[in-house]
């Protein structure tokens, strides 16, 4: 059976949000344990370090799981190849002061856009098209309210969620 409407928030987003309702929950939502998941072995240099620098604060949201290890992965692939990307670009810039690297000739002499930047962008959106699940995009955060109140549960009635 396929849902119709918007994509469904984890709950755990929905308490953060405040936008937890009883009516609201999936009483059978499965609920994976917060634990830092250990990193794809296939992570290119850049994507480990930005592997390494994202998980601390998703450790901090209680938003990892075992679970997420691809999704994660993903994002930090993305992100390390448009790292590497836009580092070729910037390589390329250097060496033409009129295009900076966007522009190229192909075999026959015609100009055409770089293919990195093809590749940058195409990077760039699979990154944040990642980010945007776990919630680390500007928009994505404006969602997300933190318990300012020292962590104190707004839901009492979900204290087994906060524990």
């Amino acid at each position: 059976m396929v849902q119709r409407g918007p994509k469904t928030k984890p709950t755990q987003l929905k308490l953060l949000t405040g936008t937890a309702r009883d009516h609201r929950l999936n009483p059978r939502e499965p609920q994976p344990e917060v634990i830092c998941p250990q990193a794809p072995g296939h992570l290119t240099k850049a994507a480990r370090a930005e592997w390494d620098r994202i998980v601390v604060e998703l450790m901090a949201l209680q938003l990892m799981s075992n679970l997420d290890r691809g999704a994660l992965g993903a994002y930090c692939q993305a992100y390390g190849r448009w790292s590497a990307a836009e580092t070729a670009l910037a390589r390329m810039a250097e060496r033409d002061t009129v295009t900076e690297g966007l522009i190229v000739k192909n075999k026959s002499g015609n100009l055409i856009q770089n293919p990195l930047v093809g590749a940058t962008n195409k990077a760039m959106a699979d990154m944040v098209r990642y980010a945007t699940e776990f919630g680390l995009t500007p928009s994505a955060r404006s969602r997300v309210s933190g318990m300012g109140d020292g962590g104190a549960n707004p839901y009492p009635e979900h204290d087994e969620w906060f524990a």
